[in-house]
């Protein structure tokens, strides 16, 4: 992964930037794009969105 997209990686539930932080980066279950979560929402189980598919889950 480039510098670029390190630093442009975002939270698919709130949306901040979490390139450096303890985030879970993943592939959709549905069509495999990269999905990224902060440590926050995660521990809350807040739902996240696909932005290619719209794949939800918690």
């Amino acid at each position: 992964m480039s510098q670029s997209q390190q630093d442009s990686r975002q939270c698919v539930s709130c949306g901040i930037n979490v390139a450096g932080m303890n985030a879970a980066s993943f592939n959709c279950p549905e069509c495999g794009t990269g999905v990224h979560r902060c440590a926050k929402c995660r521990k809350q189980s807040n739902l996240y969105e696909c932005p290619t598919c719209n794949f939800r889950g918690p």
